[in-house]
């Protein structure tokens, strides 16, 4: 009775737990929009993916600007989604309840206390950039590294401490523990990195989490560890079970392919996720997504098959990258980064008129393109333009 009490107690609240589609603003008719970049309290400009997306132009030959998966939504995903549709007149707190309950199940933690839907990790970051902000506290990041929490949390008057990466391209654990203070808010850890498309060592950051946790609050984000072999052996997951301090983000916009479905959740201890539900509520989760989600999450055939095609197209792009004489950063993730031989702004412009998308960064002082892993035809579309111009 008591565990009936409490799921009913559950669905009842999971409206708060599932963030808006507001936080994102805007609709696809902004796509066309001029690019906008936000001038930070720092003085310094950061274009974060959504933004980017804005103003990037609809109409390409190769969208390699926003790591997606081009290979999915599964079939057994998409017949879900449809066959949702007739029901979706009423509101799916259920079936919120139904998928953290199966998310919970695989990973060995409680879907009442420990998981939290949303529709994507946006609003979750969102969320995490505005509790942990408050009172002008410091966020700690590597840089770079995605940028979505923290420039969110300068704009509620966050100090977003950046820490420079490894000679390897990889988070600096030693030096981010070092910046922790008693002002520290939070540290952000995206796992893979992105944009290096790196990973830090499994127990290298276990024993970092440990000693952190202790200190502020560990945010994990591992939007691309289902490209990496093991999952389950890299997942930071095991220290919410051990109680630990920290948050473990997730999403089904990666591998999963539903970036334009929108499903995340986090993995956490229950106080943190009563007071992140302060922040993100409101019915963000659709009853097809859902649906889809539930035939989706662990569908291990599509999912083996989705990687072994992004693994083809990224070969084939280190072989373009080596035939025309660039190094790049090797990649743990569905992107790869290397060093341009000119400025990233052209590159970026001659890359765009011939219709690929691609995105760019300054790192230790020089300019590099980061290319999202496509299907074949995107690649070779990548492949014709870099040649003409590299």
């Amino acid at each position: 009775m008591s565990n009936e009490i409490n799921r009913r107690n559950w669905i009842k609240t999971s409206a708060m737990m599932a963030g808006g589609l507001a936080f994102l603003g805007g609709t696809a008719d902004k796509l066309a929009a001029a690019p906008l970049i936000k001038k930070l309290n720092q003085g310094e400009e950061v274009l974060t993916e959504e933004m980017f997306l804005r103003g990037a132009p609809i109409e390409l030959k190769a969208r390699l600007n926003a790591n997606e998966n081009p290979f999915g939504p599964s079939p057994a995903a998409k017949k879900a989604l449809m066959e949702a549709i007739d029901n979706s007149f009423r509101y799916p707190m259920r079936s919120i309840g139904d998928l953290a309950e199966k998310i919970a199940k695989y990973e060995g933690v409680s879907p009442f206390n420990n998981v939290m839907m949303a529709a994507g990790s946006t609003p979750l970051l969102m969320a995490a950039a505005m509790h942990y902000s408050e009172g002008g506290k410091d966020i700690i990041t590597g840089d770079p590294s995605y940028e979505d929490l923290p420039s969110r949390a300068v704009k509620f008057g966050a100090k977003w401490v950046k820490v420079p990466l490894t000679p390897d391209y990889k988070l600096d654990l030693d030096a981010m523990e070092a910046k922790v203070n008693s002002n520290t808010g939070l540290v952000y850890i995206c796992n893979p990195n992105n944009p290096t498309a790196t990973v830090v060592d499994t127990a290298k950051l276990k024993a970092f989490i440990d000693r952190v946790s202790k200190k502020t609050t560990v945010f994990v984000d591992e939007a691309y560890i289902n490209y990496l072999p093991d999952p389950d052996a890299v997942t930071m997951i095991g220290c919410v079970k051990a109680g630990q301090n920290v948050i473990v983000a997730r999403t089904f916009s990666k591998l999963y392919g539903f970036a334009g479905l929108r499903c995340g959740y986090i993995i956490t201890q229950p106080e943190i996720i009563g007071t992140l539900s302060k922040y993100a509520d409101g019915f963000g989760l659709s009853a097809p997504t859902i649906a889809a989600a539930m035939a989706a999450y662990q569908e291990k055939d599509f999912l083996q098959d989705a990687l072994k095609k992004t693994m083809a197209s990224k070969e084939y792009l280190y072989s373009v990258l080596k035939k025309e004489g660039y190094e790049y950063i090797p990649s743990s993730a569905n992107f790869v980064m290397f060093p341009l031989k000119m400025d990233r702004n052209k590159f970026s412009d001659e890359m765009y008129k011939r219709g690929v998308g691609i995105r760019t960064w300054k790192l230790n002082g020089k300019d590099y393109c980061r290319i999202s892993i496509g299907r074949m035809d995107e690649m070779e579309a990548f492949a014709d333009a870099f040649k003409q111009i590299s």
